[in-house]
């Protein structure tokens, strides 16, 4: 099969969808592997060492677009990107779908067959291709915040762990899944006072047992979750419902009741975000201001640290890839239920319910595409 990996191409986007290493996998896989000019330099991979690889340079995305069989990327293609799609075309990346009917409709439209790497699931019930990111997000969350609290940026002025005769910041993480887990952590050894807020009793106690001492938790009723926003220096939205809009938890009208300066960090921006007033930005601009109450809601903030972010991803993607290259979308899909998981869009129509529900698009079930000849 012929793969193809373009250069991304949102704003500040510096990950590369596949790594020299996976290159090198499937080129021993007997497949040919197309690497636009420079698409790996931002995070750390020249040219060279694809070439070292195996892996053919191009010069543009059209010439990957134009002949690969599988384009492999990282974020969403951008509008551009979707017009260069074709019928046939199988594309494997990040799609996000339910919170951006353009891009579903522009999908739908070109005839792809698209899978995403947010909806792959695993034997365990996770999610594995997006596990990685959500531990970069996650552990990024406090840092990102904790700059953002900075008054030159708009923020109280509040230091994460305090001083002696000064309390720490007070932080709240909605939401206790991989990011609302690694955002706790990782904002308690900042020195911060953290709470998670969650609905899943047994997720409490599992990190309430793991974790007790290093961050509380509270059940995510409305009245605990509006007391401790109300009271939070730093509030971080770390909640996901697999392949569907985010749920909007915090009102703007909350924003009255917060400390002046306080800061807003939405990890689900990429699903729409968890606040009413979340909107996305990006690295070159990350932050607003809504009545006083400092905003961050990169839509990808992996990709600030894009050369962790790159392998991580690479790491676990590459097996579904060669999976995909070596038995081709069909046959793998219909021998792996995870990945047919993945399968948001086919031929025209709409694959995964979760996305049809937010948009209201009919879908046709992944199992009934796969079985057709």
């Amino acid at each position: 099969m012929k793969l193809g990996c373009p250069t991304e191409i949102k704003p500040q986007e510096f990950r590369v969808g596949m790594t020299p290493n996976a290159a090198r996998e499937a080129v021993a896989h007997g497949h040919e592997v197309m690497i636009q000019q420079g698409a790996g330099v931002g995070a750390g991979f020249p040219d060279a060492d694809y070439i070292a690889a195996g892996a053919q340079i191009v010069d543009t995305a059209e010439e990957i677009f134009a002949s690969a069989e599988m384009i492999v990327k990282v974020k969403e293609p951008q509008a551009g990107e979707r017009k260069m799609l074709r019928e046939g075309q199988l594309l494997f990346t990040y799609l996000h779908l339910a919170p951006d009917p353009d891009q579903t409709r522009d999908l739908l439209a070109s005839g792809c067959t698209a899978i995403a790497y947010e909806t792959v699931t695993d034997a365990a019930g996770g999610l594995p291709l997006l596990a990685p990111m959500s531990e970069v997000a996650g552990k990024l969350a406090p840092q990102v915040g904790a700059w953002t609290l900075q008054k030159a940026n708009g923020g109280r002025g509040v230091l994460m762990g305090g001083v002696p005769g000064v309390g720490p910041a007070r932080v709240a993480v909605i939401g206790g899944g991989v990011v609302g887990t690694h955002a706790a952590r990782v904002a308690a050894g900042m020195g911060a006072d953290v709470t998670v807020l969650d609905r899943s009793l047994p997720r409490m106690r599992y990190l309430d047992d793991a974790f007790g001492g290093v961050f509380k938790t509270s059940y995510a009723s409305a009245g605990n979750t509006a007391e401790l926003v109300a009271q939070a220096d730093m509030v971080i939205g770390a909640v996901l419902i697999p392949g569907a809009a985010a749920p909007k938890l915090v009102s703007r009208a909350q924003l009255a009741d917060m400390k002046p300066g306080a800061a807003i960090v939405d990890v689900a921006i990429d699903q729409g975000g968890c606040f009413e007033t979340s909107r996305a930005t990006t690295h070159q601009d990350p932050i607003y201001d809504v009545d006083g109450i400092m905003h961050y809601c990169v839509a990808n903030m992996p990709g600030a640290v894009a050369r962790t972010s790159t392998i991580a991803l690479g790491n676990a993607t590459m097996p579904f890839m060669l999976a995909l290259a070596d038995k081709g979308w069909r046959e793998a899909c219909a021998t792996d239920p995870h990945l047919l998981n993945g399968l948001n869009v086919h031929a025209g129509k709409l694959t995964y319910f979760a996305v049809g529900k937010a948009l209201g698009i009919d879908v046709t079930s992944p199992q009934v595409i796969v079985k057709q000849s």
